[in-house]
């Protein structure tokens, strides 16, 4: 069935519940096996004695091998369907090309060179994931005429990686259909007021989503910067100039506690995050009455910002209750600009939940009490663990998802806002 609907295109609801994701649609191990894998694994990485340990060994040549196999299969069920889909876009761009006149429209002509180049890279890539996926395999079969090599068996699996990394990407990139997915996106996290470990906690939580744009190879830059006089931060505006940036993230939105217990005391720390499209090409197309925004100037008194203090601006959407500011710009007017924007963006993404396509057709109330909607728990004690409460999703590795491992809660949050979708 899987395969029938690769070839189309096309999932119905029931199929996309069965398979969320390309990932899913591929045959699997049972939960047992694969929990015998990852022990597998985690053992052939343990110094080896050949006498004592001979069996661990053997178990971690098993592990590696499944794990290769299966992103073989992948990469051959998947890639194909793709490179011809994608080979077919790219062909019909080129088309366009050849029979547009590109002195007519300078602007149009530019975003069309644009998108042929992304279709090209694209195509390349896929065409390369074929040659990966037998580079693999032939390593494994290498191996295997040599005793079962775990060097061979390592670099084999190296190359899976590279598989099943760029498959990721590009299934997640096919579900980022909503509006605005494609856009950058604006980070402001705030820690709670008056609050010393929870000002600490917005720090970790600043790291985290750093961390997360350097695993993807983005740029990322930290624009706006609050400090607390004890070593905490107040708040952060973080912004990420690339493409389907606010698509992967946006999930991301809502309250992240840090909870520590023991068996005497119990200690929680919160910080907000909410994430908002950032236009990296155009400006946002929506019009505010001046009557309906208040603006105002407030002043810190923070040392790293007394340069900036002077041109904040703040603003307040009165028949909402939105509220925006930006600092990191030099003039009040540059920071005006940027805050309009992040204003007209929220109010896209309201106007866009609601159904509606004015922002006087806004229904009333939509006030939201940013400390009201939990997003995720971050547990480190007695037990370690990060349960995401939107998704469901727990994860025992804190310290891996600090370091910005947020791709298991990226991929839930996206796959479960699909009913039903075109994958490629």
């Amino acid at each position: 069935m899987a395969a029938k609907s690769l070839r189309t295109g096309l999932f119905n609801e029931t199929q996309l519940k069965n398979c969320g994701s390309f990932s899913n649609c591929y045959p699997k191990r049972r939960a047992s096996t694969a929990d015998f894998s990852l022990r597998a694994f985690r053992a052939s990485q343990e110094p080896l004695d050949d006498s004592k340990n001979k069996f661990y060994k053997e178990l971690g040549m098993f592990s590696l091998r499944k794990r290769i196999e299966d992103s073989i299969l992948r990469a051959e069920m998947l890639a194909p369907t793709a490179l011809e889909l994608e080979e077919t876009k790219h062909f019909i761009q080129e088309e366009i090309i050849r029979h547009y006149d590109l002195w007519d429209d300078l602007g149009k002509s530019n975003d069309i060179h644009i998108k042929l180049a992304e279709s090209a890279k694209v195509v390349d890539t896929l065409r390369d994931l074929k040659y990966k996926a037998e580079e693999a395999k032939l390593i494994t079969d290498l191996a295997e005429l040599d005793s079962i090599n775990y060097a061979l068996f390592k670099q084999a699996y190296s190359a899976s990686l590279d598989v099943n990394k760029f498959l990721d990407k590009y299934e997640m990139s096919k579900l980022l259909k909503e509006p605005y997915d494609v856009e950058g996106a604006c980070i402001i996290i705030e820690s709670r007021h008056g609050h010393v470990s929870s000002e600490r906690w917005a720090g970790q939580l600043v790291q985290m989503y750093m961390k997360w744009a350097e695993r993807q190879g983005h740029a990322r830059r930290i624009v706006e910067r609050r400090p607390s006089g004890n070593g905490g931060l107040k708040s952060v505006t973080i912004e990420l100039e690339f493409k389907f940036a606010y698509g992967y993230l946006s999930g991301e939105s809502g309250v992240h506690s840090m909870i520590r217990s023991s068996e005497n005391t119990s200690e929680a720390s919160s910080a907000s995050v909410d994430v908002i499209p950032l236009f990296i090409e155009s400006s946002p197309d929506l019009s505010i009455d001046d009557e309906d925004i208040l603006i105002s100037h407030p002043s810190y008194h923070e040392a790293d910002d007394s340069r900036r203090n002077s041109s904040t601006v703040h603003i307040r959407h009165l028949p909402t209750g939105l509220e925006v500011q930006s600092t990191g710009e030099r003039s009040r007017f540059a920071n005006k600009f940027k805050a309009l924007n992040r204003l007209k963006a929220k109010l896209l993404v309201v106007m866009r939940d609601q159904g509606v396509c004015s922002v006087k057709s806004i229904e009333s109330g939509v006030r939201l009490d940013r400390w009201s909607r939990e997003a995720r728990e971050y547990v480190f004690g007695p037990a370690k663990m990060v349960h995401d409460l939107k998704s469901g999703v727990q994860l025992p590795d804190v310290n891996g998802v600090l370091n910005g491992n947020l791709d298991p809660f990226i991929a839930a949050h996206i796959n479960s806002r699909q009913t039903s979708s075109f994958i490629i």
